[in-house]
Parts: C-alpha cells; structure tokens; sequence
C-alpha cells in the first residue's frame, strides 16, 4: 500500500499555522497537530501527568489535574535542564502518537503541523514537503498578543528561541505569505491543496 504524501507545516509563532492547517483539514486533508497532541498527553487525566508530577511536582499540575501551562513556560524559558526533562517525556510520546495518526489517515494527505519542525531532524525526515506559513515579525507579535494575551517580552523571547525566518524560509520547500488577509490566506492554501492531492493521487510522486 502506498504510503500517505505528509506535508509537514511550520512557522513562527503568530505566523498563523492553525488558521492554514484549519483550511487545508477543511478541503479534504488529515490534519495531525503536534500542539493538539501535547495538550492531550498533558490534560486531566493525560498520559504524561503522573510523570510530570514526579518529575517537577505537584507545583507544575493545576487543580484541574492538567499541566499548569503558564508555570511551565516560565520554567523551560528560565532552566534549560527542565526544558530538556520535559521535552524527553513529551517528545517520544508526540512521535508514537503522531506515527499513529498518519498511518490511520484517511484523507487526500496529511498535514502535520509541526512547530518545531526546522530545528528537529527527525520529523523532517519523515515529511515529504516542508510548508512554511510566513508573514513579518511586527505581524506575529500582534497576532500572538491578541490571541494569547502575551507581553510584547514574553512573545519576543519566544521568537527569539526559534529558528529565525530567513533560515525557515531557507529549507521550505513551499512558503504561504500570511502578512495579508484571511481570504488571501485561503487562496494560497487551495492552491496547495490542488498540488498535493495530484502527487497524493500519482502512481509514482515526483514531488516537483
């Protein structure tokens, strides 16, 4: 059986991932989110809970029983050991259970929407396409405020810990320029999405 073409989606904070993967989900491809994951493994009752307590405590689990996400980020951002302890417990799982998705997809293809996709060799090697969502750093530092209620610091050091643009643009082998309009937005993806469901459909993928 023919593997399932997967795109692997990408950008910076703010550049506007989940609105692209939103459209491409809703013309016909399997979405399979890495964020969606982690907020599952970490929610009440998530499978990674029990190890983040023993890991970092019961000071890092809100009362729900869900990681404490906003005590988290300001952990990692200030001890990079945490960092490292919590993406050892977090990674692996992500991967066996994005694995999962892919390989059960249904649709014409699969997105797979990595925010870290640029600076981790292994999901870019098990992408066939390197989709890069783009737009200016004054666009994502608006954009992240509004919808995450972030100070203009704490969104600049976020930005700062990515890859930088260029270097994204740099590896892309696709790039949507989301600096404009949501309807401008919608048109570039159905554009995308009319090339990958050809090489999806294509007895041999020369994905040129």
């Amino acid at each position: 059986m023919k593997r399932n073409l997967v795109v692997g989606l990408t950008g910076g904070i703010g550049s506007g991932k989940s609105e692209a993967a939103e459209e491409f989900a809703r013309l016909g491809a399997t979405l399979v989110d890495t964020d969606a994951i982690a907020h599952e493994l970490t929610r009440a009752g998530g499978a990674a809970i029990p190890e983040l307590r023993r890991l970092f405590g019961d000071t890092f689990v809100d009362p729900s029983g869900a990681m404490d996400r906003s005590r988290v980020r300001a952990m990692v951002f200030a001890d990079p050991e945490a960092r490292k302890k919590l993406e050892a417990l977090l990674h692996p799982m992500i991967r066996a259970e994005s694995e999962r998705c892919i390989s059960a997809a249904k649709g014409a293809y699969v997105i797979h929407v990595v925010p870290l996709l640029i600076e981790t060799r292994d999901y870019r090697e098990r992408v066939d396409r390197v989709l890069v969502i783009d737009c200016p750093e004054e666009v994502q530092l608006e954009r992240a405020r509004l919808r995450n209620g972030l100070s203009e610091e704490e969104i600049r050091r976020i930005i700062a810990a990515q890859v930088p643009r260029e270097k994204r643009r740099a590896v892309a082998d696709d790039v949507i320029d989301n600096s404009g309009t949501l309807d401008a937005l919608h048109k570039q993806v159905a554009a995308l999405h009319q090339k990958y469901s050809e090489w999806a459909d294509a007895p041999e993928r020369n994905l040129s």
